[in-house]
């Protein structure tokens, strides 16, 4: 299915501020859905003159007419003529009509949508962008309660918002952290003072749980908070802002007892607040799991920086041992070993800078090529490492092993294919779908014989790729010379 952005583009007929005003919208008209309690549908105009269906949006307050989705269809005639008179007009028009949609009868409004041209000032585009039908389902009609007809009044503001270009807001801080609160998990409407005139049962237990006692309808819903924390609040602070209702703004508010996910959204008449939305949520055992969580991955974090800090204590024993080492065959395994010890710790380092247990793995290899630089520089050689390609994203698990074979494989190309003479290492990695193919070549001597010898670093090698990485690794010689080692890893 196209998505809203796709359809716009290829219509051809909105601006790409129409395109992101419309995604704003869409990314904010369930709320409205579920306060007016009826489905909500977005109509863009096409090239020919006609509408098709670009979004939709179910209630989750009461039952849907629209049983499957209809984005990308066509209005049929009779709704056709209901939203162009709509956006003709710039008027919000209603069917006058009996309206059936499969057998279900249906109130249908049209409500054009306008959009404000810059978030700096208040003047709107006069000229509708897209038009929203809402289709009540009047086969559930009964008499509504008191908190259904508080949330169908907030539901009919903002949809009168939505034609006058005041909703969705431009400067919308809504944020994105887990436990947004929706309709049901408890709405309060406040008057432009910041007065309660509503609470529903949900808003009223949570409230009770965060420590104000008392009917919350008739309060100031920021002394309310103050009196539940004991706490002053700044009035530029986040929490103050979202309490009165003065912008829209989604902050916690915390009590000893319990945590509370809060959204104001300012309710505006020819742009004068005349009061608000508030929408709540108790989120005491979200933020509880992820403050868990941070600890964790904090623990963990400090633990590969230690293990790090070991492994570099252990390279810097070695390093130290070979210089005292009277036998130059000691002396190069004391430095191998140091060089391997290195680049396990080069991964841990990186895994200790982040909270995934994934690492960036070109970052660790140009860190690798490092060390390399040094084993050439102890042979008096000048060797150009040139990498071509990406490895991407590597689970540590994966790149601890990969990171010390590669060390040896180009270690091997610089102390045997390119010994007493300069060169270049051409490192070329292709990540597919399901494997990494990495390709080492020089224009060195090549492998005398064709055959690889069987020394330790070469079992290490394949110790590492086809044992712990369930890999393959080959050795050849081209016939352009020098040597090549292709490794493949299942990813």
């Amino acid at each position: 299915m196209a998505t809203l952005t796709e359809q716009l583009k290829k219509q051809g007929v909105a601006s790409n501020a129409d395109i992101d005003w419309l995604n704003q919208l869409s990314a904010d008209w369930q709320l409205v859905a579920d306060l007016v309690s009826a489905d909500l549908v977005l109509w863009i105009p096409t090239k020919e003159g006609s509408f098709i269906a670009a979004g939709h949006a179910r209630p989750a307050t009461s039952a849907t007419i629209f049983y499957r989705d209809i984005s990308g269809e066509p209005s049929d005639k009779a709704l056709s003529k209901l939203i162009k008179s709509a956006f003709d007009s710039g008027e919000s028009t209603d069917f006058t009509g009996a309206s059936q949609y499969e057998g279900v009868p249906t109130r249908v409004a049209a409500i054009p949508v306008r959009r404000r041209i810059s978030a700096k000032n208040q003047e709107v585009n006069p000229t509708p962008i897209a038009v929203v039908t809402r289709h009540a389902n009047l086969g559930e009609t009964k008499e509504p309660t008191r908190q259904q007809l508080s949330f169908r009044q907030a539901g009919e503001d903002l949809l009168e918002m939505m034609g006058n270009a005041q909703y969705p807001d431009l400067g919308n801080q809504t944020g994105s952290r887990r436990g947004a609160p929706r309709a049901n998990d408890g709405f309060l409407r406040l008057d432009d003072h910041g007065t309660v005139t509503f609470a529903s049962p949900n808003a009223v237990s949570a409230f009770a749980k965060f420590g104000f006692p008392r009917e919350l309808v008739g309060e100031n819903l920021t002394e309310a908070v103050v009196l539940a924390t004991k706490a002053k609040l700044r009035s530029d602070e986040d929490l103050a802002v979202v309490l009165a209702g003065i912008a829209p703004r989604r902050t916690d508010a915390e009590s000893k007892s319990a945590t509370l996910s809060l959204r104001s959204i300012p309710i505006k008449l020819d742009n004068d607040r005349t009061g608000s939305i508030i929408l709540c949520r108790d989120v005491s055992e979200l933020r509880r799991q992820e403050r868990e969580l941070i600890t964790k991955d904090a623990t963990i974090r400090e633990i590969h920086h230690r293990v790090k800090n070991n492994l570099q204590t252990v390279a810097s024993l070695l390093r130290i041992q070979s210089r005292r080492a009277n036998s130059e065959e000691t002396k190069e395994s004391l430095e191998q070993a140091m060089r391997r010890v290195s680049a396990i710790a080069l991964v841990h380092d990186t895994l200790s800078e982040g909270l995934s247990q994934e690492v960036n793995f070109d970052e660790v290899f140009d860190r690798v090529l490092l060390l390399v630089s040094e084993v050439a520089a102890s042979h008096n050689t000048t060797v150009r490492t040139i990498i071509d390609g990406r490895f991407g994203q590597l689970k540590s698990e994966k790149a601890t092993p990969l990171a010390v074979a590669l060390t040896e494989v180009v270690t091997n190309a610089i102390e045997h294919g390119l010994v007493d003479r300069s060169g270049n290492v051409l490192v070329h990695a292709e990540r597919r779908q399901k494997k990494l193919i990495i390709t080492i070549s020089d224009n060195g001597r090549g492998i005398p014989g064709g055959k690889i010898e069987p020394g330790l670093g070469t079992q290490i090698i394949r110790t590492l790729i086809e044992g712990e990485l369930r890999g393959s690794i080959v050795w050849f010689s081209p016939r352009e010379g020098g040597a090549r080692v292709v490794i493949e890893v299942p990813l």
